[in-house]
């Protein structure tokens, strides 16, 4: 893939992710109860608006404020800022479609969440919640979706480039098991 087709769907797919979390935020504030879970599915999926001042699951919540502010703005805008850079560094190197995407999705659900915490004093609005009866998760948001999506498919692309190595071809035979010492 050229260079700048990746460079291309490196920012088409974090603005895509942004924008998506973005707009699902305005709408679940304008929208949705504050008190009370809207059910649906089954009580699979449940909707509920919360600003929640802490990291994954709330982590990090009851920290006093500033320290809060230090790591969870500013600790993490520099995070996705390192992220950004380090994902437009290695879109100009030779990356996999698989590869752009999953940084994309990572620095878009990093500056969506980022967005929050700027316009919000440090609280991010979430407000899906998924399970079956008493196994549920925790309030989440798209940004957080886009996260762990681009979280798994760097694994996976990871992974994929594990099968793609081969030895050089000068290179001796690896022993299917290792050589055994005589008794």
């Amino acid at each position: 893939m050229p260079r700048l087709s990746r460079l291309l769907l490196l920012v088409a797919v974090t603005l895509g992710a942004v924008g998506c979390d973005q707009a699902t935020k305005l709408v679940a504030r304008a929208h949705l109860p504050r008190h009370d879970a809207i059910s649906l599915l089954g009580d699979t999926l449940r909707l509920r608006y919360i600003e929640n001042p802490g990291a994954f699951l709330g982590l990090g919540g009851t920290l006093p404020a500033e320290v809060r502010h230090a790591l969870l703005v500013v600790g993490v805008g520099v995070a996705v800022a390192a992220l950004v850079l380090f994902s437009i560094v290695r879109v100009v190197r030779p990356a996999t479609v698989l590869q752009v995407t999953a940084l994309a999705l990572v620095c878009g659900g990093g500056i969506g969440n980022l967005i929050d915490r700027i316009w919000r004093d440090g609280r991010v609005i979430d407000f899906l919640n998924v399970g079956v009866g008493p196994l549920r998760s925790g309030i989440f948001n798209f940004a957080d979706v886009a996260l762990l999506a681009g979280a798994a498919l760097l694994l996976l692309a990871g992974r994929a480039a594990e099968g793609d190595v081969t030895p050089p071809s000068d290179a001796p035979p690896r022993p299917a098991c290792p050589p055994t010492a005589p008794a």
